[in-house]
């Protein structure tokens, strides 16, 4: 998949598109429905799929302190996308000014002459251009006569719940990974780069992994977590922290995880992706570092029962 940044790279190269556009959060089954039709119209029309993203969520710039927490940071989210067979990605920067197009100006500049769209897939619920004025028949309307049509995709229901972002948000909020396995149809992941901590893991016999998170990004709610973690292609079953330290007093909420048989070279300054498979317990305060080394110990053995080894390992 190409992907391309800002409203500078247009128009892109090459002929005409299907296209489908919205943020796409946690890129979830529902939006995997819009991608996968997406792509099965432009087969049909021997185009290119591609879809058009933006580089933060509208609220940050149109309501800012009332935008979400992210699911995914903007690298994740095009790998997922990838994986849907969307052969181009255009992530906009969502700007103020940009918020001021209207719905025929960005119908114009990038739906049209931008990436040449001839028909295009969106959400049901799908807004547009300054103030939301744009919508699915607004879309229609605008492309009667100059050769692009749009069809929406409708809500997704597993079980009768709807399947949305900020479901999946709530749900990480509270701790329950059970919903957003359901609803993504993968296990959770935040992704961080290892940064030095204060050492204390190496004196409780677990040294862990602290990540340093994009600050946009979501973390599920504190407390103690079986999973995986990857780096370099490699993976390893950790017991994963999501919490303050309140042992040694109050930090900021933050992700370590100590990694199961690790004998690798140091993690220091690497990407890593942590992966949550089931919530062990609360986070809790100990009266003192030997109780905390003991309930680790056993959130260790409980994440090994949980966890099976990855394959070749």
């Amino acid at each position: 998949m190409d992907v391309h940044h800002g409203i500078a790279a247009l128009p892109l190269p090459e002929g005409p598109s299907v296209a489908t556009v919205g943020f796409f959060d946690g890129v979830h089954l529902g939006h995997r429905a819009v991608f996968a039709r997406t792509v099965a119209a432009a087969r049909e029309r021997d185009a290119r799929a591609i879809a058009v993203t933006f580089d933060r969520h509208p609220r940050e710039v149109l309501s800012p302190g009332s935008e979400p927490r992210l699911l995914t940071t903007v690298e994740r989210k095009a790998e997922l996308i990838a994986e849907t067979g969307i052969d181009v990605l255009l992530v906009v920067e969502f700007t103020e000014a940009f918020s001021r197009w209207t719905p025929e100006e960005f119908v114009t500049r990038v739906i049209l002459e931008g990436i040449r769209t001839v028909h295009a897939v969106v959400g049901a619920n799908f807004t547009f251009g300054y103030k939301a004025a744009g919508n699915l028949d607004v879309l229609r309307e605008l492309g009667a006569g100059l050769g692009l049509t749009a069809e929406g995709v409708g809500l997704l229901e597993l079980d009768g719940r709807v399947v949305s972002s900020s479901s999946i948000r709530e749900a990480l909020a509270a701790g329950d990974l059970a919903w957003p396995e359901r609803a993504l149809g993968r296990r959770f992941v935040v992704d961080g780069t290892v940064i030095s901590g204060a050492g204390r893991g190496v004196g409780l016999g677990f040294p862990t992994a602290n990540l340093r998170t994009w600050p946009r990004l979501l973390l599920p709610g504190a407390g103690i977590y079986a999973g995986r973690a990857r780096h370099n292609r490699s993976e390893h079953v950790a017991a994963i922290s999501v919490g303050t330290n309140p042992t040694f007093g109050v930090e900021p909420l933050h992700v370590e995880a100590y990694l199961l048989d690790y004998e690798g070279t140091e993690l220091r300054g690497r990407p890593i992706g942590v992966e949550f498979w089931a919530r062990l317990r609360d986070e809790a305060r100990f009266d003192s570092p030997q109780e905390l080394s003991e309930a680790i110990a056993r959130d260790v053995e409980r994440t090994r029962e949980i966890v099976p080894p990855p394959r070749g390992a």
